[in-house]
């Protein structure tokens, strides 16, 4: 003899999907109502560090922006996309500053922005997280794993962290200056963002 359903109860002929349906709408939900947190630009930088002829560069990116929706105690439903200004690269010199934007380095005309989209986030712990994505530079799209630890004061968030990518990767520096005696491989980049608006650790 097979149980009728009590009144107002409808039958699931999957139970496992019925136990699962409430939780993955309640993640839902909860992905949808994280606010977005606010770039405070004037307290955040993008900076980067190369070598030429075995000497540190230091330079710097003056334009560039961050959205991020992330609850820090369920990182798993964030994302995060920043988008950088190429032609505002600077290394401090009038000379070098107007080379960059040119074909052989940011070829800026043509690719003004470089963009990193996170595909997924996982927290560490302790404040520290892991935001994979793609890098997409010069029209040229790498996978990337940043990592981001999180400092919280008062109603301002600080995210930082460092990462290095090969610049030959995106065709940075062609021609006569793939010559890596010239310019090394490795481009150290790092990041301070500061915002507003996201949620607590």
């Amino acid at each position: 003899m097979v149980a009728e359903p009590e009144a107002g109860v409808r039958p699931c002929p999957r139970s496992l999907a019925c136990l699962l349906a409430p939780l993955l709408v309640a993640n839902a939900a909860a992905a949808q109502t994280v606010a977005p947190a606010r770039l405070v630009p004037a307290q955040s930088e993008i900076t980067f560090q190369v070598k030429q002829s075995g000497v540190p560069i230091d330079g710097r990116f003056r334009k560039f922006d961050a959205q991020v929706a992330l609850d820090p105690k369920a990182p798993q439903t964030g994302t995060v996309a920043i988008t950088v200004d190429t032609g505002s690269a600077t290394v401090g010199f009038a000379e070098s500053d107007a080379e960059l934007p040119r074909a052989p380095w940011f070829d800026s005309a043509r690719f003004p922005r470089a963009v990193f989209q996170s595909s997924a986030i996982k927290g560490l712990g302790g404040g520290r997280f892991q935001a994979a994505g793609k890098l997409d530079l010069k029209g040229t799209p790498h996978d990337l794993a940043v990592p981001v630890t999180i400092v919280q004061s008062g109603t301002q968030s600080t995210a930082s962290g460092e990462f290095v990518v090969k610049r030959l990767d995106f065709r940075i520096g062609e021609n006569e200056w793939a010559d890596l005696s010239l310019v090394a491989n490795d481009v150290r980049v790092r990041f301070k963002l500061v915002f507003t608006g996201l949620g607590p650790l």
